[in-house]
């Protein structure tokens, strides 16, 4: 999930699951069912026989490039460089656009919340208790040196990322108890009895790598060594710290399967890295990449209209976006004491004056965030429903009593850029935690003085930081901007070194376990991890469990919202803003479908975009 003036977004989820419940013709007996893809409640679109997606173009044409700059990120990946082909440890900038080097078992629809369909796995028999997935491996399935790639890998895969992956990967890994293969057709993995709904959906999204190629070099180190993939792509030319490309496998195994076909068009793929995306707006003007997702508003409003934008050449689109569009604010690192009384928290909201920034820094293109699950039937709204009630009852007493009313939302301001009647309220608030002001200058409780450094590595934050530092000062708190390079940004992250930080998760539309790296206890404790709040949570853990384990998505929707009334009464997080549509300006020598299936990332190039050789020419002949 990107938009706004952040480019920062960590995927929350790729979905949860339960038993798709297909049963193919002539299937044996003996409990369980065998399927060709699964879903979270068991709904498939495609039957078995599909041919292929609805939403792509199986004419379209092979060839091409398409360049790009990073919008979104995962695990070990920054968007500002890369030193690394392991891009699933905790060491190491990982390169973007490793993950198209990698065969997983399944892969994502992405017309539908969370359905998989096979890929190096042609078929998933799931035992009657949901314990034991039995995959039954495609013989066709390749490395790119020709060797076949078997159960034996996607095993030996599995509990590598289990054991030596990145921490988030192992958070995620935890219900998955072994993975074996008893020959090279059948990879039969089991699960803890009480796992969480969707891990078995995140298993069969997983790399696999070559056993063969890790059994003489370590798993677990940062390395510019490229591994032995299966993908569409592999890595070709790349000068670490500015580019890498990565070539279409043009007799790539799965090219024809109904997963593949209409996907993965462009005979080049290649990632740009600028340290200011500032800067790599004016190498898009040179054509020195040619597709862009525009994430800053003030950009998009006021310098798309140089030349190759008037004659042409430039097409810009707006497209929308409507998924969730996730949690985006300055998170508060509860760790330090500074920050752990919930009066000081809110007082840091009262302080940020949204209406203003929207209007003069970001040309009201944006709408103010409130809620983890922005944009979706999963925010709670209004007075808690019995369903929720049910749910958030055992919990009185021991949670704020606002959990039973209406959910907090943010003050709305005059757009002053100083609403005097807010930022009283958060002098109020930080007075009665024990924050006074002496000599002019707001003091913590044990005397010392309050102090905040905001820590960011893109130099076009600082106008976002600059008004909401400014009425910070106004309270007395010395707030300070914390501009670092990507690499220390990422290892002070990760440290958990910082007093606030600006971030963007992005929901997936069926969340599950893959709500714990982000906000369970366990979670706040592990380096690495997303719960940058250090929320730790007896309620919260138990309505994480609530979401993973709903039957269906009515009771999903339910436990979501449950969740949503506990996040917001925290105060963990100054909320900021979302938008729901993706601007994209390209050179114009590419197409994509006509009509973008809803749940893709981004718009879904380049995976399902293709270029388009007659207006690369007109290109060339407008020069």
């Amino acid at each position: 999930m990107a938009l706004l003036s952040r480019r920062h977004v960590i995927g929350l989820g790729v979905g949860a699951l339960a038993a798709a419940r297909w049963r193919p013709a002539g299937a044996a007996g003996g409990g369980g069912s065998e399927a060709h893809g699964m879903s979270a409640f068991g709904d498939l679109r495609y039957p078995a026989d599909f041919r292929h997606f609805d939403y792509v173009n199986t004419a379209a044409p092979k060839g091409g490039m398409f360049s790009l700059i990073p919008s979104v990120r995962a695990y070990n990946q920054s968007y500002f460089t890369f030193n690394s082909f392991n891009a699933y440890v905790l060491k190491g900038e990982g390169a973007q656009g490793m993950d198209m080097t990698f065969a997983p078992l399944m892969v994502r629809a992405s017309d539908e919340p969370d359905a998989m369909y096979g890929l190096a796995a042609k078929s998933v028999w799931i035992s009657d208790d949901k314990t034991t997935y039995r995959f039954t491996m495609r013989p066709e399935a390749r490395f790119h040196d020709g060797s076949k790639l078997t159960a034996h890998d996607a095993a030996f895969s599995l509990t590598a990322l289990k054991q030596k992956g990145h921490p988030l990967i192992i958070v995620q890994l935890r219900d998955m108890l072994k993975a074996e293969a008893p020959d090279d057709a059948t990879l039969i993995v089991t699960f803890a009895e009480k796992r969480a709904r969707d891990v078995p959906l995140y298993v069969a999204s997983l790399p696999i790598f070559s056993k063969a190629y890790y059994s003489s070099r370590p798993f677990e180190e940062s390395t510019l060594d490229v591994p032995l993939g299966s993908g569409p792509y592999k890595v070709g030319k790349y000068e670490v710290n500015r580019f890498v490309e990565y070539e279409r496998v043009k007799d790539w195994w799965a090219a024809d399967l109904p997963a593949s076909r209409g996907s993965y068009n462009f005979d080049i793929v290649r990632y740009e890295f600028y340290r200011d995306r500032d800067v790599a707006f004016e190498g898009f003007t040179g054509k020195n990449y040619l597709y862009r997702e525009e994430l800053t508003a003030r950009i998009w409003a006021t310098r798309y209209d140089f030349h190759a934008v008037k004659d042409g050449r430039v097409r810009l689109e707006t497209l929308p976006d409507d998924t969730p569009s996730g949690a985006q604010g300055w998170f508060i690192n509860m760790r330090r004491d500074k920050f752990k009384d919930p009066r000081v928290r809110e007082a840091l909201i009262y302080a940020f004056d949204f209406e203003w920034t929207n209007k003069t820094i970001m040309f009201d293109a944006y709408a103010r965030t409130v809620s983890p699950f922005q944009n979706s039937d999963m925010m709670a709204s209004g007075p808690p429903s019995p369903e929720e009630l049910k749910l958030l009852e055992p919990f009185r007493g021991q949670v704020p009593d606002e959990v039973f009313g209406p959910p907090f939302v943010p003050p709305v301001s005059d757009g002053s850029g100083q609403d005097r009647a807010l930022l009283r309220k958060a002098q109020q608030l930080l007075n009665e935690a024990g924050c006074v002001v002496k000599d002019g200058r707001r003091l913590l409780p044990n005397g010392e003085p309050f102090t905040i450094e905001f820590l960011f590595d893109e130099p076009s934050l600082k106008a976002h930081h600059a008004p909401y530092i400014k009425n910070l000062g106004t309270l007395g708190i010395e707030a300070s901007p914390r501009l670092v390079d990507a690499v220390q940004y990422r290892a002070r992250v990760e440290d958990f070194d910082f007093d606030m930080t600006m971030e963007r998760f992005s929901a997936s539309a069926t969340p599950g376990d893959s709500m714990r790296p982000f906000f369970s206890s366990q979670a706040a404790a592990t380096k690495g991890s997303y719960n940058l709040a250090g929320i730790a949570s007896p309620a919260i853990d138990a309505l994480i469990e609530k979401i993973i384990g709903a039957e269906n998505r009515a009771e999903l929707t339910v436990a979501c919202r449950a969740f949503d009334r506990l996040f917001r009464a925290g105060r963990y997080w100054v909320p900021q803003w979302y938008s729901t549509k993706h601007r994209v300006a390209y050179w114009d020598q590419f197409g994509h479908p006509d009509k973008l299936p809803r749940y893709a990332q981004g718009v879904g190039a380049p995976e399902i975009w293709w270029y388009d050789a007659a207006g690369a020419a007109k290109i060339e002949q407008a020069k």
